[in-house]
């Protein structure tokens, strides 16, 4: 959709149902348009202010149509009053204004019924406004297409188990995720903080103690020492292989970038 060629108004058609317009916000939000225009749209459907949000994603249990109706009485059993449903492939996505008791983790227990018992279900962190509410949906969508990567995937997913595969795919929230909050992070503004070094010496030599301590000139324990207090800092422990592969992604990332 390209926002300066398609006034959203001409997209309605002169249909101004609720549910016309939701599928609009939808595609909206989907394709990253957030400007005024779909604000406008957010607060027909009563979305108004910087609204808090969260989003629900997964396979239908049994339909689309089946599913939307169980999340959305899901939404309104808890005090909810919006929710916005739409599906992209096989994937249902539910956007829900958080109110109430319609607060993420109750919420999405409340929703599950919804989704296949055997496929994903992912739940994103709460965003604010009509950006965040795209960010929302957008992440939930790289998340549950990214899922089969993960041998045994936790249920429901969370924003921080996918990063790499959804760099992979794509994902610029992702990639901006694992520059800001990991590769900057572990890098840091002090020259002569030797951690950045450490943890990529570590990484380069497949985790080998020994093979990093020598080729750093410093004592195994002082390279323990250093991983650890990366784990600290970044949330990513460099000695366990999952984490391992989030710091050399984000690695990877970052050193393009500031080329």
């Amino acid at each position: 959709m390209n926002s300066d060629q398609t006034d959203i108004l001409d997209l309605l058609a002169g249909h101004t149902d609720d549910s016309t317009i939701e599928r609009l916000a939808f595609e909206c939000l989907m394709t990253n348009l957030t400007d005024d225009r779909v604000a406008s749209l957010m607060n027909v459907l009563g979305w108004r202010g910087n609204f808090d949000c969260f989003a629900i994603g997964g396979t239908p249990k049994v339909s689309p149509a089946s599913a939307s109706l169980v999340a959305r009485n899901a939404v309104h059993d808890l005090g909810g009053e919006h929710a916005i449903v739409g599906t992209y492939g096989n994937f249902l996505l539910v956007l829900v204004c958080q109110m109430g008791a319609a607060t993420a983790e109750v919420t999405c227990t409340s929703v599950m019924p919804a989704f296949s018992e055997d496929e994903p279900v992912y739940l994103s962190p709460v965003r604010s406004g009509v950006v965040g509410a795209s960010h929302v949906l957008r992440e939930t969508l790289f998340s549950l297409q990214a899922a089969p990567a993960l041998a045994s995937p936790s249920r429901p997913l969370r924003a921080d188990e996918l990063l790499p595969e959804r760099a992979l795919l794509g994902d610029d929230y992702a990639r901006e995720e694992l520059y800001q909050n990991v590769y900057r992070v572990l890098h840091g503004d002090n020259p002569d903080d030797p951690t950045f070094v450490t943890v990529s010496t570590f990484l380069r030599n497949g985790s080998s103690l020994e093979n990093t301590a020598k080729d750093l000139n410093v004592h195994p324990n002082t390279v323990r020492y250093r991983l650890k207090r990366a784990a600290e800092t970044t949330g990513w422990d460099a000695t366990d292989p999952r984490d391992a592969y989030v710091l050399t992604t984000a690695l990877a990332i970052g050193r393009m970038r500031d080329r």
